[in-house]
């Protein structure tokens, strides 16, 4: 009898997993339907959402309120859905330069108000109350910085709530008395899934809520809807899932609000192949989060084993956006054989609403346990300096005119200039730009400097590297969004 009783729960578990599966590919294959097209890049700022959170205010499904003001004094809103019993809380941004989730949350949004999938957000609205407090440090988005404006991580200070974003955030999650919180960051696009070249592009921690890391039902229900979240997320993203380690931080949001009796959810976003923007990453949130929430809504996830959860292997940091192995490099009157590492920084323009490139030689040596989003294997190729074009041009037009593809097969990546435009902060060209007196050093590799040279083999240079972006002269294409300036 005992087994026939578990098969009939196994059973309805496989149903239930089943329809959660269903669901969740037309979630992902639809997605474009409900994407919050207005907030398309990571620097949005909140001016950017306030017209999405005005329309939501003026929509009788949707009850939003004003739950805090920022240092800056910009408003906190706390937009919530459903009618049902079980409070499921959502916020993201504590950190200002993490957006990903901000959008994911608008798109989600913009499901919950649509006429499709009647049946599933029926089952969802009756069982669960949804709320989302999106970007809880605004005036660091408007810096696209980590820290608000009195200079503190606000995920440090769950004990002191030394910052009203900190109050309010603790304030609201004890009103709600959340059953389930989801705690959205973005991380280091630089993250691997252990021992693999694969990029975390999302990351995973049910945070411990003391220092012995027990796991009671509180944690082990957010350990469940983790494991159910990789599983989803390895159709789309196959072994790109990291989970995070699990030691307790006694000042940590994620771990307090664990203790305090909300099973929580960290999600990290980090990165994806050719993905700049994390747009892709975006639309996995997306699709996992509001699967999460089916799910959460019919009990589903009760019956999934929290062994599942150790099995998600744990968060690296060895991936470069750049790899060079076995490069041959010539030093002293001695060749030599050297890997590099090589990172594309991103630099933010005055108004903090785009970036530019200032890339940077990371590490050299033996980098063979490291990985790279693009690898070359330069064995038959030996590192030469790149020159300088012998023609001073006089105007950023007679520099644009230049065939770059030619001055790189000639061993040119600098070019000269009589006068550089005072507005100019970078070269909007695939070489780098010099002042008529600049001279440039010789090169010597080491960690910290900008990643120009070029890469030559029986007489031709068939490659470059120019502020760390990798051309291949034997094609057509000069992908490198700018140079640098040195005057």
């Amino acid at each position: 009898m005992k087994q026939i009783v578990l098969a009939i729960v196994c059973s309805f578990s496989f149903i239930g997993m089943s329809q959660s599966t269903d669901l969740t590919s037309q979630l992902y294959d639809t997605y474009e339907n409900y994407k919050e097209t207005s907030i398309g890049k990571r620097r949005i700022k909140r001016a950017d959402i306030q017209p999405l959170i005005d329309k939501y205010s003026s929509n009788e499904k949707f009850k939003v309120t004003t739950v805090g003001k920022s240092i800056g004094g910009k408003d906190l809103s706390l937009i919530s859905i459903g009618s049902g019993k079980t409070n499921v809380f959502l916020w993201s941004q504590m950190h200002g330069d993490e957006p990903t989730a901000t959008q994911a949350i608008f798109d989600i949004l913009n499901f919950f108000n649509s006429v499709d999938f009647k049946v599933e957000k029926e089952a969802i609205l009756a069982n669960l109350t949804v709320h989302f407090l999106p970007m809880l440090n605004p005036d660091g988005a408007e810096l696209f910085q980590r820290r608000n404006l009195l200079g503190i991580d606000i995920n440090r200070d769950a004990l002191l709530l030394q910052s009203p974003e900190s109050k309010t955030l603790k304030r609201v999650r004890d009103s709600l008395d959340a059953d389930f919180g989801f705690n959205l960051h973005d991380q280091s696009t630089y993250y691997n899934a252990e021992r693999t070249e694969k990029p975390a592009t999302i990351s995973y921690l049910a945070p411990a809520y003391n220092y012995e890391k027990d796991i009671n039902e509180t944690r082990g229900n957010a350990m469940k809807i983790i494991v159910f979240m990789n599983d989803i997320l390895q159709k789309y993203a196959p072994g790109q899932v990291g989970r995070y380690n699990d030691d307790f931080e006694p000042r940590a949001f994620g771990d307090n609000i664990q203790k305090w009796g909300t099973s929580t959810i960290l999600i990290e976003s980090g990165g994806y192949p050719e993905d700049i923007e994390k747009q892709e990453i975006r639309k996995l949130n997306y699709t996992s989060i509001l699967s999460a929430i089916y799910t959460i809504a019919k009990k589903s996830y009760e019956t999934i084993s929290i062994e599942e959860y150790e099995k998600i292997p744990e968060n690296d940091r060895k991936l470069f956006d750049l790899k060079i192995t076995n490069a041959n490099y010539n030093l002293m009157g001695n060749s030599y054989t050297i890997d590099l590492g090589i990172n594309q920084i991103e630099v933010d323009y005055p108004e903090h609403d785009s970036f530019w490139y200032s890339s940077r030689i990371l590490d050299q040596g033996d980098l063979s346990t490291y990985y790279g989003y693009e690898t070359l294997d330069a064995s038959a190729y030996t590192i030469k300096q790149a020159n300088v074009y012998p023609k001073t041009l006089n105007s950023l037009a007679e520099v644009k005119a230049l065939n770059f593809k030619d001055l790189l097969q000639q061993g040119y990546g600098f070019v000269r200039m009589t006068t550089i435009p005072n507005n100019e902060i970078n070269s909007p060209f695939p070489v780098h730009l010099i002042g008529p007196k600049y001279k440039i050093p010789e090169l010597k590799l080491e960690p910290g400097i900008n990643p120009t040279f070029l890469l030559e083999k029986d007489g031709k240079f068939e490659y470059a590297v120019i502020n760390g972006f990798l051309v291949d002269l034997k094609t057509e294409s000069i992908k490198v969004p700018n140079g640098m300036i040195y005057k």
